[in-house]
């Protein structure tokens, strides 16, 4: 990372560029392509893939002050934020989806959270759809006692994590033709497809429904660099439902893809994408010759 505040990073050392590994599998090599894996859930033991990407540059720019960052029941971007600021001593804040969770048990994800010195604040759900209008953000910000925090959006999709993102493109020039990720903010993938090289093009396959995301990516974009940047599209077909949802044929193709390759497969975004791109090798979405890269952006929670 390029900040001139990057030094008191130090805690969050990562290993890059991750390791690009090729795997064997029948699936793409009948159809005459080669499937690459991005190792990004190599990068940190603790802030997972894309998650460092985008965080890093944002705890840079907050200089050492309250990070407040939203998200749900089981958001990685969560547990990240939260590890982070047990690593640098930083005081963090979640304000999580859902007023009625605050009356449960807290769940594995939560848990770890509040474990590694978050604070939680839990609102109503239509609190958290209206988050984006100033008003309703300020009031949030006040009943979480946290006025002068540094925020942090919803999977951290900001400008610094966007440009963030770009290297990973950047790491990827010359090693693919097409470049395809999990996407649930837009983030990841309006960056990445920034740093690819002119020929190549990335692939964003949205883990929630709702047809969405297209638009996000591209203000993203433009807020980042400007405009438009590389080529890169959506497939909107492989959310099974909706963000956290693994029914039991994704689980299974999760199961058999770990047993095919030994790389362990998180199960709300990476094997969404990784059942996405054999399902397009199947319908000949790839022409043959192609070089398809898969992001892994994050690892099964234990």
């Amino acid at each position: 990372m390029s900040s001139p505040d990057a030094s008191h990073l130090a805690a969050l050392r990562p290993r890059l560029p991750s390791p690009l590994e090729q795997v064997e599998d029948d699936r793409f090599v009948r159809r005459g392509l080669r499937l690459v894996l991005k190792r990004d859930d190599l990068i940190h033991p603790e802030l997972i893939g894309n998650k460092w990407r985008k965080l890093a540059p944002n705890l840079a720019a907050a200089h050492g002050r309250t990070v407040l960052t939203f998200g749900g029941a089981y958001s990685n971007h969560l547990r990240a934020t939260a590890a982070a600021g047990r690593l640098l001593g930083l005081p963090t804040v979640g304000v999580v989806r859902g007023q009625e969770l605050a009356d449960r048990p807290l769940n594995p994800s939560l848990a770890r959270c509040a474990a590694d010195g978050m604070r939680l604040h839990f609102v109503d759900r239509a609190t958290y759809r209206r988050n984006a209008e100033p008003d309703v953000h300020a009031r949030v910000l006040r009943a979480a006692g946290a006025e002068d925090a540094y925020v942090v959006p919803e999977g951290g999709s900001n400008s610094e994590a966007v440009r963030g993102c770009r290297a990973l493109g950047e790491e990827l020039r010359g090693h693919a033709d097409v470049v395809a990720l999990a996407c649930g903010t837009g983030g990841t993938l309006a960056g990445l497809a920034a740093g690819l090289a002119p020929g190549q093009r990335a692939l964003g396959v949205p883990v929630l429904k709702g047809g969405f995301l297209a638009a996000d990516t591209q203000a993203l974009q433009e807020r980042a660099f400007g405009g438009r940047c590389g080529r890169w599209s959506l497939d909107d077909r492989f959310h099974f439902g909706g963000y956290a949802r693994v029914p039991a044929e994704l689980g299974a193709f999760a199961k058999d893809f770990e047993d095919r390759h030994g790389v362990p497969v998180e199960r709300l975004y990476v094997a969404k994408l990784l059942y996405g791109l054999v399902a397009l090798a199947d319908e000949g979405a790839f022409a043959r010759g192609t070089t398809v890269a898969a992001v892994i952006t994050g690892r099964p929670f234990p």
